[in-house]
């Protein structure tokens, strides 16, 4: 440094020595220099172990939000990663779940030419719903894609024996069948399919939840998803929905009669 300091430095004044035109002063500088769209980053990697990434990722950003307004200025944290990918993941699902919902309404509405008998229908998947949640609940699984994926599944499964349950006791109706009696024998008609229908898919289901074998945790949620769905669904399909239907279509004859009798 020393012999840095004397070279001389010609100008048209005359000759200086560099330590009388520079202030030199030792700081500390990163070995690599990394950049992300252009600009210098300083990338600091964190990993979880035994424990899902959403309640590390959520504890990692109330640690940061300390930082707000202390940042020096030009500078920012971004947090990037499998977080990233995870909460994309889950909004694009969540939507898919949502339009999938509204999907199906829309043709079963076109189907049954009527707005009210599709609403009874989906009305057994807010206990699928329900269903999902809670199982997830009692077997501590995590919300992850898996576990959504199984919930697009059993909304499937559902609204399909809800169909059974509804289109049988429209039947009854159209043969002259008071509503409330046309909904009882829906539900003890269509109790042998429905649960039928529902116990193969949960079934099929239990050596998947049971994420046995290499890597079988991995595909767990979704099974685990699919049977809390089902064995909520069903029970809401075979009490539930026929309880909804005989209350609006009782609802409509008694106003009918009343017409009627006017």
């Amino acid at each position: 440094m020393q012999d840095l300091m004397t070279i001389p430095v010609t100008s048209q004044q005359g000759s200086e020595l560099l330590s009388n035109l520079v202030q030199v002063s030792p700081v500390v500088r990163p070995a690599t220099v990394n950049h992300y769209n252009v600009q210098p980053v300083i990338d600091v990697y964190a990993s979880t172990q035994d424990r899902d990434l959403g309640a590390v990722a959520s504890e990692t950003y109330k640690v940061l939000h300390t930082f707000d307004g202390h940042l020096p200025r030009g500078t920012q944290i971004v947090v990037r990663g499998q977080v990233v990918t995870m909460r994309s993941s889950f909004i694009g699902l969540g939507v898919g779940l949502v339009g999938a919902i509204l999907l199906v309404y829309l043709l079963i509405v076109i189907n049954f030419q009527s707005w009210l008998d599709p609403f009874i229908i989906i009305a057994a998947l807010p206990g699928a719903l329900a269903g999902i949640c809670w199982f997830l609940l009692l077997t501590r699984t995590t919300l992850s894609v898996p576990s959504l994926t199984g919930a697009v599944m059993c909304m499937g499964v559902a609204t399909a024996n809800s169909i059974l349950m509804v289109s049988f006791a429209r039947e009854q109706m159209d043969e002259g069948i008071p509503a409330v009696q046309a909904a009882v024998a829906a539900g003890y008609t269509r109790m042998r399919p429905v649960l039928m229908t529902a116990l193969a898919m949960i079934i099929g289901m239990v050596p998947m939840a049971l994420g046995l074998g290499e890597g079988g945790e991995q595909n767990a949620p979704l099974g685990r998803a699919v049977i809390g769905g089902l064995l909520f669904a069903t029970i809401a399909t075979l009490f539930f929905v026929p309880s909804v239907f005989a209350m609006f279509h009782g609802h409509r004859e008694a106003k009918r009669t009343r017409r009627e009798r006017m």
